[in-house]
């Protein structure tokens, strides 16, 4: 029996009015038309040129991650980057399905193009998503409260206390994994800083990538 549900359909018009709009968007300096600063891509899509070459913006990888960490980058990261696959931190961190799949992620099994390609022998540990830093004004740690959130909740001891419990990166054991930023609390409840637009710890670009 033929399924009757309608699926959405986008009339010539109502796409050449989106392209349109964009560019206009574009020459204004409304949009980018690529993203001025790198973005934290899941594993295997370090290669920045393969990833927008071969991505089909398909979404396999939105679904199949188990702790939904990967999310769709928007127009503000690049009209080219739209839709193309960044991680997401707020709510829990990459480990490689390591319960889900044997450490096998399973974005890149299930990537279609291979947008998403690991090369062999890639380890967690040596694939590099991103830099974990700390914001020091926004830290809970840095205010004398004892917060060790992150440094305990790092699974690669990239987070070193110093003589005051003041929380450090150590950039060379740091992956980009997201542990960190996933628990980080300098956001939550009664505990706001003035002025903080994210939390206090978080994953940004690899600029030595």
């Amino acid at each position: 029996m033929k399924s009757t549900e309608k699926k959405p359909v986008i009339t010539r018009r109502n796409l050449c009015l989106g392209v349109g709009g964009t560019a206009v968007l574009v020459a204004l300096g409304g949009v980018k038309l690529a993203g001025s600063e790198k973005l934290v891509r899941p594993p295997g899509g370090q290669d920045e040129n393969r990833l927008l070459s071969a991505c089909i913006r398909c979404e396999k990888c939105f679904e199949v991650c188990p702790h939904s960490v990967i999310a769709p980058a928007h127009l503000e990261d690049g009209f080219v980057s739209m839709r193309t696959p960044v991680m997401d931190f707020d709510d829990a961190w990459c480990d490689w399905c390591a319960e889900a799949n044997d450490g096998n992620p399973l974005c890149v099994e299930c990537c279609p193009t291979e947008a998403l390609l690991l090369p062999e022998g890639a380890t967690e540990e040596g694939t590099i998503l991103g830099k974990a830093v700390i914001i020091e004004d926004w830290c809970l740690a840095y205010r004398l409260t004892g917060c060790r959130f992150c440094y305990e909740a790092c699974p690669f001891e990239a987070i070193e206390l110093d003589e005051n419990a003041f929380p450090h990166i150590v950039p060379d054991k740091c992956n980009g994994c997201g542990a960190c930023e996933s628990v980080c609390v300098s956001q939550r409840d009664a505990s706001i800083s003035s002025g903080a637009t994210s939390r206090a710890v978080i994953v940004v670009p690899d600029t030595e990538a």
